[in-house]
């Protein structure tokens, strides 16, 4: 270590009767700074023009008529709503025409371009609250509200505009609420038209696809093939018809052939020949009935069974033999020869023969009618054929516009589906704007009033002068402390035993002249006492202007 080198000694503790003496040795250091920050939280609290809010609460009105049996137009939530309109409240045009209009800001618009007026007026003097549920003032209980506030230097300018703000708000509401439920309608209108022109241009092009292929449709084939089954079934009732048809009419030519014979033999037979030629003509008759009776329960079971089935088997046995009896009574009764030793008829006969040509007469009728009913079961079975031809050919056609149709089919269903969808939500879109019209639906209320206020919210003076009297102590504190560190001389006798290490015998006091002495306090007295009036003039000056300029 160099002899010159300076030796730091660490400094003592302080205590008590130390910071004591730094307060009186820096007194005027503190003082000084608390004085000047009294005095400018006196003129800052003064000079600040007074600051008035009037508040307005616009309460928000539910439908009238409950959600489930009318549905609302508006899908947005009541807040974004609310937002929407403060910013088409608060554009830029409709503030200016209220600034120009009621004079506001004539200052701001004297030393500062309107933009940043407005600016001013947008985010820092307007305040729109969000909605939410409040105690309302005039013993509504719980609403859904929110407040539009404004601040002004001009409590009643202030409460003017609070007022024309709240009207814009209820005016935008009703005018929009109005014309975006209408909006809403027009739309789906609009919408269902051309659903609805789609749908009938779809259901054109089907019905057109449908007359071009009437019969032939994938969605006839069901039927047309029991159109086809019943045609069958008919087929087969005129078929047994016309084969009952025959076996009667053949009946009726065998009883013919046999009254003809009957009536040409008259004159050659006796009566007991005649008898028993009658008898064996009644046996034919009633054996060709036997036959036909089989020949229709053969044809009915046939409808229902085939030929291999028991009960077919066992008719057509019965047929078959039936038919064996007949023609051997047939045969028998054909080539029997009339006896020649027979004597002639007696007078009697000739009433028989009346009756056989009235018999043969009638059974001429009756098979000139089974004729006729014969034409008619064949032209019967001629549009039979022809229709069934017409539905073999549908069903066998289908097949060729499957595709096509199903494609129509579907496009028709789509468009109704969509037409119905819209058709429903378009008229529960003209119920909302009718009851919004009806003034029923959703809409804004004024709730309190804009307030007048009787005292200003800003600034607080109470607050600015207590704020600059603790901003300048602390600063004279700080000054003070600052002042003592950088003083390394020795200022009493605990000092002088601290850093010497030395015993203290005597103290001498430090004589200066009186003279110098009493100059420097009366300097300083009089740079207080300067100090002190300026400050309280100015503090005084601020309160007058303050009080001057609010009467």
């Amino acid at each position: 270590m160099q002899p010159n080198d300076p030796i730091t000694v660490p400094r003592r503790a302080l205590d008590i009767e130390d910071y004591i003496d730094i307060l009186r040795r820096h007194k005027s250091w503190i003082l000084g700074p608390a004085f000047l920050g009294l005095v400018v939280g006196v003129v800052v609290a003064f000079l600040w023009p007074d600051t008035y809010v009037s508040v307005a609460s616009i309460r928000v009105v539910p439908p009238q008529v409950p959600a489930s049996l009318v549905q609302t137009n508006l899908n947005e939530d009541l807040t974004s709503r609310v937002m929407a309109m403060a910013q088409q409240i608060m554009s830029r045009t409709k503030l200016t025409t209220m600034i120009l209009t009621l004079n506001l800001y004539p200052k701001e618009r004297a030393r500062m371009p309107l933009e940043d007026v407005l600016e001013q007026m947008q985010k820092k003097d307007v305040s729109i609250g969000a909605v939410q549920n409040t105690d309302s003032s005039n013993g509504r209980g719980q609403v859904t509200a929110f407040q539009i506030s404004f601040k002004y230097y001009d409590k009643h300018m202030a409460t003017k505009v609070v007022e024309d703000l709240t009207s814009e708000f209820l005016t935008e509401s009703e005018k929009e609420l109005v014309e975006r439920s209408r909006n809403t309608t027009d739309f789906l209108n609009d919408q269902y038209v051309a659903a609805k022109k789609k749908l009938d241009d779809a259901e054109g092009r089907l019905a057109a696809f449908r007359m071009k292929n009437m019969g032939r449709l994938p969605d006839e084939v069901q039927n047309n093939i029991q159109q086809l089954n019943a045609l069958n079934v008919q087929m087969s009732n005129v078929d047994a018809a016309m084969s009952r048809i025959n076996q009667e009419k053949l009946l009726l030519e065998n009883q013919l052939r046999i009254a003809r014979e009957q009536l040409s033999s008259l004159k050659e037979i006796n009566p007991e020949q005649q008898l028993a030629q009658i008898q064996k003509d009644q046996a034919v008759a009633e054996k060709q009935k036997e036959v036909s009776d089989y020949e229709s329960a053969l044809a009915t079971l046939r409808q229902r069974y085939k030929d291999t089935h028991p009960d077919v088997q066992r008719v057509m046995g019965l047929l078959a033999a039936a038919k064996a009896q007949r023609d051997a009574l047939i045969k028998q009764q054909t080539v029997q020869k009339v006896d020649p030793s027979a004597k002639p008829a007696s007078a009697p006969l000739s009433h028989d023969a009346r009756a056989l040509e009235i018999q043969i007469q009638q059974l001429q009728a009756q098979i000139a009618a089974k004729d006729l009913d014969m034409r008619d079961r064949q032209k019967e079975i001629t549009n039979l054929n022809e229709a069934m031809r017409q539905y073999q050919a549908r069903i066998e056609g289908v097949p060729v516009g499957e595709k096509e149709y199903g494609e129509l089919m579907a496009e028709a269903r789509t468009a109704r589906e969509e037409a119905e969808s819209l058709q429903k939500r378009l008229n529960i879109s003209r119920e909302a704007t009718d009851l919004q019209n009806r003034s029923q639906g959703e809409r804004l209320e004024l709730l309190d009033p804009a307030s007048v206020p009787t005292s200003p919210t800003e600034p607080k003076r109470s607050a600015y002068v207590g704020a600059g009297l603790a901003i300048g102590l602390v600063l004279g504190l700080v000054l003070a402390g600052v002042r003592e560190m950088k003083d390394t001389s020795l200022k009493n006798l605990k000092d002088v035993r601290a850093y010497t290490k030395l015993p203290v015998l005597g103290s001498i006091p430090l004589l200066e002249n009186d003279l110098v002495v009493r100059r420097r306090r009366r300097i300083a007295w009089l740079a207080w006492s300067t100090a002190c009036l300026v400050g309280v003039a100015i503090i005084c000056s601020s309160i007058v202007y303050y009080y001057a300029t609010r009467a």
